[in-house]
């Protein structure tokens, strides 16, 4: 039985065959990373470039959401922090980064 599996591998038609090439081996993984950049990678730079955009423009009397959900309005503008009025007489002080959005202007 050995023997029969032996000469079966030694004799058989298209032993000699390579496989496929490297290159040919490479264009799934490139066309998956082209993929994944175009679906993934450009539309999550592009949200934080609106993000970054946003956070330069801030100014004093904006409303704005933090990402925490507090709604308030910006009584002052620093480097890296705004404070935030979200009271009559209540204040915080938080990273500029963190606010999520500018509330649009309420029109009547």
């Amino acid at each position: 039985m050995l023997k029969f599996f032996l000469l079966a591998q030694a004799g058989a038609p298209g032993a000699d065959y390579k496989g496929p090439g490297l290159f040919n081996m490479m264009i799934p993984m490139i066309l998956m990373f082209v993929i994944m950049y175009v679906v993934l990678i450009r539309p999550q730079q592009r949200k934080q470039k609106e993000h970054d955009e946003l956070v330069k423009k801030l100014k004093a009397g904006d409303k704005v959401v933090t990402n925490g959900g507090i709604h308030g309005t910006i009584a002052a503008v620093k480097d890296k922090t705004v404070l935030l009025r979200v009271a009559d007489n209540f204040k915080i002080e938080i990273n500029r980064a963190n606010i999520g959005e500018i509330e649009a202007p309420e029109t009547k």
